[in-house]
């Protein structure tokens, strides 16, 4: 029994080829032979037929969607959650991570932070979620801190500000990454504010830094500012904490002086938010706000 056969005649069959070169789906009509050869050797209905055909032309228009996604959100090195070693850092909660993987924090809007050295994989959880973000339908925008206080410093000596907030505020997801590896210029701690308070419970972040939260005061130049970001980034927030080596540098740590060698961060748990009036300054804390 032939292919033309089986779909009433080579008329039936070209009209097929034209309705697919019509709706645009090239992946199907390159299936469309094997298909039919395999519906002839009665390995599938005809209704699985159908649906291996639209499942050919789905799974090229999603990866074709992921791409352009993945380009648009500035995620061009790809990291995946398969791809990280969770047995060289056994402080990690792999759960917890696949938890995360779900996105149902940023359905939430909350803010994820990864803490921890250089090279213990911050940067590749964070794009590994991303690339989950983006596989789910989600719009993603992936920035250094640097990368992102650069664009808005620009953006407010053109007098664009406003329209460039607005733009890093349309992801569902935005990721910062390297919190702390470069000081901020001036002003960049209050335009950093300015886009944490517009995000702030509207849209989900994602934050890595090699800093504690009690060093932010000298990443973003004052404690006030530093403060005021705390106070919107921890509230609805989920905070993971890497206390392992750099994966890196695993195979030569034996060269690096001890004398040089990083130390785990330690960050206190953030006080909890009080009610009501704030208590007075002492004048002989310099650090303090009147």
């Amino acid at each position: 029994m032939s292919a033309a056969t089986l779909d009433g005649g080579p008329a039936t069959l070209d009209r097929i080829r034209q309705y697919l070169v019509g709706l645009k789906m090239p992946r199907a009509l390159e299936a469309l032979e094997h298909i039919l050869r395999r519906l002839e050797r009665g390995e599938i209905s005809a209704l699985e037929a159908i649906d291996a055909l639209l499942g050919e032309e789905l799974t090229l228009r999603e990866g074709r969607r992921v791409k352009a996604a993945l380009k648009i959100g500035r995620l061009t090195t790809i990291k995946t959650l398969t791809g990280f070693d969770f047995s060289f850092q056994p402080s990690l909660d792999r759960d917890r991570i696949m938890t995360l993987a779900q996105l149902d924090f940023v359905d939430r809007h909350e803010v994820v932070h990864f803490l921890g050295q250089p090279g213990c994989g911050k940067t590749h959880l964070a794009i590994a979620l991303g690339v989950e973000a983006v596989k789910a339908g989600r719009s993603v925008y992936f920035a250094t801190l640097a990368d992102i206080v650069g664009s808005l410093a620009k953006a407010e000596r053109e007098g664009t500000l406003r329209e460039r907030l607005r733009f890093l505020c349309r992801p569902q997801l935005l990721i910062v990454d390297e919190i702390g590896y470069l000081p901020v210029i001036a002003g960049g701690g209050n335009l950093f504010f300015q886009l944490v308070n517009a995000r702030y419970e509207r849209g989900a972040m994602i934050l890595t830094s090699n800093r504690g939260f009690s060093e932010w005061g000298d990443v973003f130049g004052g404690t006030v500012v530093a403060s005021a970001l705390l106070d919107r980034l921890l509230h609805h927030a989920v905070v993971v904490q890497i206390e392992g080596a750099s994966y890196r540098l695993r195979r030569h740590a034996e060269l690096i002086p001890e004398n040089t060698r990083i130390r785990p961060i330690t960050t206190p748990p953030p006080a909890p938010r009080r009610r009501g009036r704030p208590p007075k300054a002492r004048p002989a804390d310099p650090e303090t706000n009147p």
